[in-house]
């Protein structure tokens, strides 16, 4: 495109937007309105009203000590599209195998726009198993899935994933317990858990880490006990096959995560 064509098809207000966006998505601690303004070389009073848009269109927060950064709003709509596609693509041969192997039944969910949303599941082999409908929204707070999607992100970014779920659903009080069984999840690698909603059934879930080593989904395994298949791996044995599976999805995703032997 010729200059003179550059020009003519500028468009000022959206370019102001996108800059702050691309900047507040290079910093990690925030900006003042002063300092973008700095950064940008313009004047503090031509971001006020962009700001004050982009904040209450949701895809930047107001942190304390009058600084901007980005929520997450812009990963929630990426998920949305081809690379939440191409994901469930990838895992529903690697979960079909998961569930031969269990003789259970799994999900694959990701995190959007402040709920836990379940992309892609794979039915039991057998006549019995637990399985979540694609498309749940399930929580962030009682559930592996959960947990997991939590627990593998940095503390800002967990804060901001927490404050989008409460204003998409419920205001939740968390304790430092909720925070410390989070930071045991990391360090162990996957959450087990009986499940809040279904009696007998626990929660087996692993983070499928991306090449920055955030978790991008998890996988999950509802298992329950088969007293009619005596055979059928226990529930160490399952979390053992989940974690593999998690992690063969990692280095698909382009992370160097290694797969548990």
């Amino acid at each position: 495109m010729e200059a003179d064509d550059a020009d003519r098809y500028r468009a000022p207000a959206l370019d102001k937007g996108l800059d702050i966006l691309e900047l507040l998505a290079s910093v990690e601690e925030g900006l003042t309105q002063a300092e973008i303004a700095k950064r940008l070389d313009r004047s503090p009073n031509e971001f006020y009203r962009m700001l004050d848009r982009l904040v209450r269109r949701g895809y930047v927060t107001k942190l304390e000590g009058d600084r901007f950064t980005l929520t997450l709003k812009l990963f929630g709509l990426s998920q949305l599209h081809a690379p939440t596609r191409r994901l469930a693509s990838f895992a529903t041969p690697l979960m079909r195998e998961l569930a031969q192997r269990t003789k259970q039944a799994n999900h694959l969910v990701v995190f959007d726009r402040g709920s836990a949303v379940v992309i892609a599941q794979h039915e039991a082999p057998d006549y019995w198993g637990i399985s979540i409908r694609v498309g749940s929204h399930i929580s962030l707070f009682d559930t592996g899935s959960g947990h997991v999607l939590l627990a593998f992100r940095s503390d800002e970014e967990r804060q901001m994933m927490i404050a989008e779920h409460a204003r998409s659903r419920e205001e939740v009080n968390l304790g430092p317990e909720f925070h410390e069984r989070l930071a045991h999840i990391r360090e162990r690698g996957y959450e087990m858990m009986a499940s809040a909603q279904t009696a007998g059934v626990h929660n087996l879930s692993a983070p499928i880490l991306g090449p920055d080593g955030r978790c991008i989904a998890a996988l999950t395994c509802p298992y329950i006990a088969l007293v009619n298949a005596p055979a059928s791996p226990d529930i160490s044995q399952t979390i053992t096959m989940v974690m593999k599976t998690a992690g063969e999805l990692s280095l698909l995703a382009g992370s160097d995560v290694r797969t548990p032997a």
